[in-house]
């Protein structure tokens, strides 16, 4: 058998020179069957099967089939031709094809064995395809010659361009790199067969992108083609990359992609500030650690290599202000590192620098990578409030201080140049026992309380100090008071004692051990010392014995106690501290005497036990006590209805204790009395003298119906500590009416426009004046108009 390939048609020359250059080099194999061709016997046909799997001599001369992809005419696409030389042309072989594509892709003419293709064939999706075919009886069915299998190869054409598989692509290169720097390397792939003529040979070339950037013909790398390329000037270059097969011949095919290349940036370029002189005003009340102002070097590069880092590098504030970099921003905050104050100084001027963090050794001589700057600061003037000296007070006062006595002057200043008055006083929440006192203006500290170190021991007070023109500037420092221990307190029994003593107890037995107390804390320590009161030093029954520990022993001085003589005995004990001064106070011990058993054992302490009688039921018993109840509530309603009577106001004249009675002897001087009292006193008492002036011709006599005051209080010339002491003795007075009493003092002076209504110079005159006026006053001057209206002309005055 042989096969022939021819085309069908002048379309296919082509083809068929390739195919006959392919028939020139394959390997064919001839195959000549003993004796003429004849057709099998049907014992030849019956062992076919069983001698197809030995090696027989082939009739078939074939290898393989070529034909090219894409073909685009009408007609089927021929192949090739089967042939065996049993075919003898007269239609009675049947050629088949099974296989990859068989009957689907190719056909066979059954008759002649040609083969066709019927579909368009690509290369790129399908090279070859592996096909079977058999020459069977066309009568009988049974096969000629065994089943032999060919392969058809799809001959590439270039219809295919090359392409970018991983385009568009994005690329970056430092800034100023040289020339050659590798940026990316791109790759085209060609589809078409690589093995068969320039159909996959790629060539790249630029088409956008020069003089920047080059690109390797053969590798696809980019590389940097100009020196110096600056981010600053241009950051983006968009780079356009051809590739064409056929070696870059006229004809090939060419695909592009686009290259995004980004300059990255590199610290090429100091940092330099805009302004050579900054002016910041910050206020003297700034607190520390506030901000003043910021200052900002300009720098064109980013991200690290704009890092900045600021410094206070010279100035005479450099103890007062700091610097600090903000990282995200990059500008420098100055602020207060310590208190300002105007009156002290009213300006500073910084010189701030600002450097890169990271550099480049390459770029070192484009530096230096550091500008500085002036910074001028002025403090403003801010009213402060009153500022203490010191600022804390540790006072210590005894116990024992008298009332309105100065235990310390607080001192405050204005810290402004106008340096205004100050006005003192006490923030009532931190003294609400009102123990203290300050004075307005001196701002000295004074008791207006007695002090008592066992009730409050420590005191911690809050001094205001206000200026006069703005009460709104306030000042606080705070007081500490300690108040000292004075022996004020007599030592007591620590609890009430009460001994019991037995009928048969013996001379010198114990029946009672006793401690005592004293809210007093001396520094070296409590010691008390016991001993019988007098009136019962030589008490014949008890003795006391002092056991130097801060106790005493009490004993029995005899023996034979009876109940039925006396059955309890008051022992008063002399209690004496070791304080300056020696305080002592008598407590009583209560002993009772008893019957005892045998063992010392109380059996009973009443002279005569009391026993209810037995007949007594339930029921009486609870009548009595109900009796006994209903008794005790009427006396108790019927004494609080007397302590809610309330007495009366209303006081009478007589017994008005808020008037002074000032009594003398004599009838006065008149208005040019001037001996009388000083009145100067009552303008100004600060200014009254320490010497009291008194009457010279008669010592006046003053009674008050007020409570006593202190010596002490009256002769310090200091009418603060008068009037605390005053004021602590109505608050202390519980019986004292609930109202204020206003004294008003008035000094008539000379030159009155009433003028003198006095008798006694009017005696003296020689004019007839005339009171008759004195009528038409009305009922308020009827006493006077009767006693000037009606003056009789011949008799005297007196």
């Amino acid at each position: 058998m042989w096969t022939s390939g021819r085309m069908s048609n002048a379309k296919n020359l082509l083809g068929l020179g390739v195919s006959l250059y392919f028939w020139g080099l394959m390997d064919l194999t001839t195959t000549v069957l003993s004796g003429s061709a004849r057709p099998l016997t049907e014992g030849q046909e019956d062992n076919l099967s069983d001698k197809l799997h030995q090696r027989m001599k082939r009739s078939w001369v074939w290898n393989q089939f070529f034909v090219l992809e894409e073909y685009t005419g009408t007609d089927p696409l021929y192949v090739g031709k089967l042939h065996s030389d049993m075919d003898r042309g007269d239609g009675s072989i049947k050629y088949i094809l099974s296989g990859e594509g068989a009957g689907i892709v190719f056909t066979i003419d059954d008759t002649t064995g040609d083969i066709h293709a019927i579909q368009r064939l690509d290369r790129e999706e399908r090279s070859q395809y592996t096909l079977r075919a058999q020459a069977l009886d066309r009568r009988t069915g049974r096969p000629m010659e065994p089943e032999s299998e060919f392969i058809i190869k799809i001959q590439d054409i270039n219809d295919n361009e090359p392409k970018f598989l991983d385009g568009p692509y994005v690329a970056s290169v430092p800034e100023m790199s040289p020339v050659g720097t590798s940026v990316i390397q791109v790759t085209a792939t060609d589809a078409d067969d690589p093995t068969y003529g320039n159909s996959a040979r790629v060539v790249y070339s630029i088409l956008q992108g020069q003089p920047y950037f080059s690109v390797d013909s053969r590798t696809g790398l980019i590389r940097t083609a100009l020196m110096n390329m600056d981010r600053e000037a241009k950051e983006y270059y968009e780079v356009i990359i051809q590739a064409k097969d056929m070696g870059g011949q006229l004809g090939g095919l060419a695909g592009t992609t686009t290259v995004n290349i980004t300059l990255s940036d590199v610290n090429d370029n100091p940092p330099r500030f805009p302004q050579k002189h900054y002016q910041m005003s910050v206020l003297e009340t700034a607190p520390v650690s506030s901000t003043v102002g910021r200052v900002v070097a300009k720098d064109l590069d980013e991200g690290i290599n704009a890092e900045m880092k600021y410094s206070l590098v010279d100035g005479d504030g450099l103890d007062v202000f700091d610097i600090n970099t903000d990282p995200n921003y990059q500008v420098g905050i100055i602020t207060v590192r310590k208190p300002l104050s105007f009156e002290s100084k009213k300006s500073y001027t910084l010189k701030v620098e600002g450097a890169n963090s990271h550099l480049e050794m390459r770029f070192l001589n484009l530096g230096p990578f550091r500008d500085t700057t002036t910074v001028h600061i002025s403090v403003e003037d801010v009213d402060e409030p009153p500022v203490f000296e010191p600022s804390f007070y540790f006072v210590e006062v005894p116990e024992d201080v008298e009332i309105g006595t100065t235990i310390q002057i607080i001192s405050a200043k204005d810290p402004d140049v106008t340096n205004n008055s100050i006005r003192y006083s006490i923030d009532r929440s931190s003294d609400p026992g009102r123990f203290f006192y300050v004075d307005i203006t001196s701002g000295a500290l004074m008791t207006a309380r007695p002090l008592d170190r066992e009730d409050v021991s420590w005191h911690n007070i809050t001094v205001l100090a206000m200026e006069l023109n703005n009460p709104l500037q306030v000042g606080s420092v705070s007081v500490t008071v300690k108040v000292l221990d004075v022996n004020d307190n007599a030592p007591e029994f620590a609890r009430f004692y009460e001994a019991f003593v037995c009928e048969n107890a013996k001379a010198g037995q114990l029946i009672q051990t006793v401690s005592a107390i004293d809210r007093d804390d001396p520094q070296e320590g409590q010691h008390f010392f016991y001993s019988l009161a007098p009136e019962a030093a030589n008490n014949p029954n008890f003795t006391l014995r002092d056991n130097q520990d801060n106790t005493a022993w009490i004993l029995t001085r005899r023996s034979g106690f009876r109940q039925h003589e006396q059955n309890t005995f008051y022992l008063p004990i002399l209690i004496s501290d070791n304080g300056r001064p020696v305080l002592s106070s008598t407590g009583t011990l209560t002993v009772h005497v008893c019957s005892c058993d045998d063992d010392g054992m109380v059996m009973s302490c009443n002279a005569e036990a009391y026993v209810l009688p037995v007949s007594l039921s339930r029921g009486a018993l609870i009548a009595i006590l109900a009796c006994i109840f209903v008794l005790l509530v009427l006396v108790l309603l019927i004494l609080s209805m007397r302590r809610q009577r309330k007495q009366p106001y209303i006081i009478d004249e007589e017994e008005n204790i808020h008037e002074n009675i000032v009594r003398y002897d004599d009838e006065g001087g008149g208005e040019e009395d001037t001996e009388a009292f000083d009145i100067a006193a009552m303008w100004n008492p600060r200014e009254a003298q320490l010497v009291v002036k008194n009457r010279q011709d008669m010592l006046p006599e003053i009674e008050s119906l007020s409570r006593y005051v202190p010596q002490a209080c009256i002769m310090d010339n200091n009418v603060h500590n008068y009037v605390l002491a005053k004021l602590y003795e109505a608050d202390m007075d519980l019986w004292a009416p609930p109202f204020d009493s206003l004294q008003t003092y008035m000094f008539e002076g000379n030159g009155s426009v009433a003028e003198s209504l006095s008798s006694l110079q009017s005696v003296t005159t020689d004019s007839d004046q005339s009171y008759d006026y004195l009528t038409d006053w009305g009922p308020r001057f009827k006493k006077l108009a009767e006693m000037y209206g009606a003056t009789d002309s011949s008799g005297a005055l007196w």
